[in-house]
């Protein structure tokens, strides 16, 4: 899609909601029909090698398939408890998505939210647009920015707690999405190519992690006891995985999201934890900064990824700090001499696995760091 900038406004503005918008076709139409809705053609220019290692990542390929069903299907019926319209869903990830600057992207969620009414004229709805689409800029670009009173300003929009955390999974879904579309693409050599005029968000600022320390949750939950049963087997079941309890009882408020998620993870084996040490840091995620298990490295990694002291990793680790700082940070401008330092010691399975540590890292950091914070016992 063709995005522009209004001067004097560092935001992108949608063509999708320019007056007038009614006779005019999105730029590639044809995109919102896509046979794969999660790759959308990233892997058809790949070599015969890689399409054929794609194949065999059939159950997590099919797990994030139902995922992008699920959030984004053909049509949403919505009720008290669930308010958010198909062009919520849409208009969120397209902004999402031209953060992320992944063209594919871009293209599929503009051709399918172009043809949708938009919402009525009416000052709430044009309140309530206007805050789930900054909360969406800045959970996909500086999540460390947000914070409680961002939440509230939800709540004031008239989002429902299920909601948040549908609009949570989708923005964290998209930015996922978006990495491992940029990882096939370095994978496959194909050219880098970025929106026109984006910019490098910066690093969060350092975090400050104490052993100890407890996430707590923004947002008013249900306790275990208010849960339904369904909903308790399937903290139960998700217990393992790397949520503190708090977080996965506001997260059960979308079941089958969370369901796919933490099968996502499964299926995603934990080849490098400095990798996600990295993301965590960059994005400001205290609780999984507080996750790796090596103090000292923990404290070098929060001064600062782009300064790190020559004897503190070795060649090898910082092939893997740099892997993890690009794709965290533009994953439009992954190339393939970023993949170069690790194909000397890591076979394709190895690096896949690392694309889809740190992709599900960065879904994981927005969540933990957007609904909750760390704090002393």
């Amino acid at each position: 899609m063709e995005s522009r900038r209004l001067s004097g406004n560092n935001h992108w503005y949608h063509e999708t909601l320019a007056t007038g918008r009614a006779d005019t076709p999105p730029l590639v139409p044809e995109a919102a029909v896509a046979a794969d809705p999660f790759l959308l053609g990233a892997a058809d220019k790949a070599s015969p090698q890689l399409q054929q290692f794609i194949d065999t990542q059939r159950p997590m390929l099919q797990t994030a398939r139902e995922l992008y069903q699920q959030l984004f299907p053909a049509q949403v019926t919505t009720n008290r408890l669930n308010t958010l319209t198909l062009y919520d869903r849409l208009s969120s990830a397209l902004t999402v998505a031209q953060v992320t600057g992944i063209q594919r992207l871009c293209n599929h969620y503009a051709a399918r939210l172009n043809p949708l009414p938009g919402p009525d004229s009416s000052r709430e709805s044009n309140r309530r647009l206007t805050q789930i689409t900054e909360y969406a800029r800045l959970m996909s670009s500086q999540p460390s920015r947000l914070d409680a009173m961002a939440l509230q300003r939800l709540e004031e929009a008239g989002l429902t707690l299920p909601d948040i955390i549908t609009f949570h999974q989708l923005i964290g879904y998209v930015c996922y999405q978006a990495r491992i579309v940029a990882g096939i693409h370095a994978l496959s050599g194909q050219p880098v190519r970025w929106l026109p005029g984006q910019n490098i968000s910066p690093d969060a600022p350092s975090v400050a992690v104490k052993e100890g320390d407890i996430w707590q949750p923004r947002l008013h939950y249900p306790q275990t006891s208010y849960l339904s049963d369904r909903q308790s087997d399937i903290v139960t079941q998700c217990a393992r995985q790397h949520f503190p309890t708090g977080a996965l009882n506001l997260l059960v408020q979308d079941e089958k999201v969370l369901l796919a998620m933490s099968k996502l993870q499964r299926l995603t084996d934990d080849i490098s934890p400095l990798a996600q040490a990295v993301c965590a840091s960059i994005n400001g995620s205290g609780w999984c900064l507080q996750q790796y298990s090596d103090p000292r490295r923990r404290e070098i990694l929060q001064a600062g990824i782009d300064d790190l002291p020559a004897a503190a990793f070795n060649a090898e680790e910082r092939a893997v700090i740099n892997l993890a700082a690009w794709l965290t940070r533009t994953p439009d401008r992954l190339s393939a001499a970023h993949l170069q330092p690790l194909q000397q010691t890591m076979s394709l399975q190895q690096i896949w696995q690392l694309i889809q540590q740190i992709a599900i890292a960065n879904w994981q950091n927005r969540l933990l760091q957007t609904l909750g914070s760390l704090s002393p016992q």
